[in-house]
């Protein structure tokens, strides 16, 4: 039998060794508004919809807890704030970016993990320089700024970039679309720095045909600004969350002294603002199967990998069930096919008759009841008589949002806000260090504890 003290002292040894453990590989993957109820609903639909066998993986990995999320001036956070907090382990206002509530910088995880000689990477379904990327390669007091975070950018030394947003580094009165103010072109500074470039939708195949050699740079930027909605993009005309993450990795995996990449699943959160159920579920999905490609890297490298799958917040209060409902109907979903916010907010037009057809055929609303077809006539009559009704509905069109709220309804879930809500967020971890990721946390602990595991620590 082995002694209480022997005990004691295998512990301390196997203490000791964690401690000096180092992630040579690390991933951070942030799914923006994405709380238990998006979660929860995206499992449920890929398994009793799509009839696809398994668990998100995001649900499965072994080491989980659950996270704060506000910031330093309000229980309900935005982005940037929360954003901050995950990558530089400090509260901050809302709306700043890796500045604290004084407006100093922060020093955030990527910048730490350029001092060490790792290579980075920055990817994301939303603009580029939207607020969660930009904490991490940006110290800016507002994050409406894109133009000066993507100034930011040319100066970070960041190895991989890709996502949307060109039309902040685009030259103005060029062939592309800019919302620059000044005469820079940041696509060519990027390029005269060295950096292989892929702009716009026509740069798809030679992004996919591009294969990585070890020391490049690459900016890639597919869209004016946000990537499009999976649900939008079913044909995958452009690349997906999963293969921009798949070629960081191709690339960024070359260095010897291992690296660091963000990726973001930012539409999940654009989808729950509009309280878009479907859009919300497919951009989870496509999230999860980004994760897949990292957790494919990390079998390889089980020992060296550390893998962080984390939310800023939860965004529209989606609450699974309302009123005396027992049970979801997510059948209810399978014939929608568009998103609200990019593609059925611009379908009404004024005539009635092509829009309850438009909507039979892409929202899967083939019947109407008396009261379903009256609620989409009231919002009609509003958006035809006040051009700024969408002020009342999180800036949505009343018709979007009137048919947005029937499919909820008719699958048994509702929503709560078009913005942000204070409740605490999912976080799930893998690899090297994962089992100090547990418990009840701050979200500025799961960027100190992320720093440690990479031999660093956060002040």
């Amino acid at each position: 039998m082995i002694s209480r003290k022997k005990i004691m002292l295998m512990a301390m040894s196997l203490m000791a060794v964690s401690s000096f453990a180092q992630a040579k590989y690390v991933f951070y993957f942030i799914g923006d508004g994405m709380g238990a109820g998006q979660r929860q609903i995206s499992e449920e639909y890929k398994k009793n919809v799509l009839k696809k066998d398994g668990k998100l993986l995001l649900n499965s990995l072994p080491a989980t807890a659950i996270t704060t999320t506000y910031s330093a001036d309000t229980l309900i956070t935005d982005s940037a704030a929360a954003g901050t907090a995950l990558a530089t382990g400090h509260k901050t206002n809302n709306g700043y970016i890796a500045k604290d509530t004084k407006g100093n910088n922060l020093k955030t995880l990527l910048e730490i993990a350029q001092d060490k000689g790792m290579s980075t990477g920055l990817v994301t379904t939303t603009r580029i320089t939207h607020a969660t990327p930009a904490v991490f390669a940006s110290h800016n007091i507002d994050r409406d700024d894109e133009n000066g975070i993507a100034e930011d950018y040319v100066k970070s030394n960041v190895d991989y970039f890709a996502g949307g947003g060109y039309r902040h580094f685009a030259a103005k009165g060029g062939e592309l679309s800019s919302k620059r103010k000044d005469g820079r072109d940041l696509i060519k500074e990027f390029q005269d720095k060295g950096y292989k470039t892929f702009i716009g939708e026509k740069s798809t195949q030679d992004f996919e045909k591009w294969a990585p050699k070890a020391g490049e740079k690459a900016f890639a930027a597919f869209k004016a600004s946000h990537m499009p909605y999976t649900v939008d993009d079913i044909q995958e005309t452009l690349p997906t969350l999963k293969e921009m993450t798949a070629k960081g990795i191709d690339l960024l995996s070359q260095d010897k002294d291992g690296f660091f990449m963000m990726v973001e699943g930012g539409r999940i959160d654009h989808a729950s603002h509009a309280q878009d159920a479907v859009g919300t579920i497919y951009d989870t999905l496509a999230f999860d199967d980004a994760i897949k490609t990292a957790y494919e890297f990390y079998e390889k490298h089980p020992q060296d990998t550390l893998i962080v799958v984390a939310a800023d917040h939860e965004t529209g209060g989606m609450g699974l069930g309302f009123g005396n409902n027992y049970f979801l109907k997510l059948d209810e979903l399978k014939n929608v096919k568009v998103s609200i916010e990019d593609t059925l907010q611009k379908a009404y037009t004024g005539n009635r008759d092509e829009y309850f057809k438009y909507i039979a055929e892409n929202m899967g609303l083939t019947t109407l009841t008396s009261d379903e077809k009256q609620k989409i006539e009231q919002a009609m009559d509003l958006e035809d008589k006040d051009k700024d009704a969408s002020k009342n509905f999180g800036g949505y069109s009343p018709t979007s949002i009137a048919v947005a709220h029937i499919i909820s309804e008719r699958a048994g879930m509702q929503w709560t806000s078009y913005a942000h809500t204070a409740v605490q967020v999912p976080l799930a971890t893998i690899g090297e260090g994962a089992d100090k990721f547990v418990g009840f946390k701050d979200n500025t602990e799961v960027a100190k504890l992320i720093a440690e595991s990479m031999g660093a620590k956060i002040k």
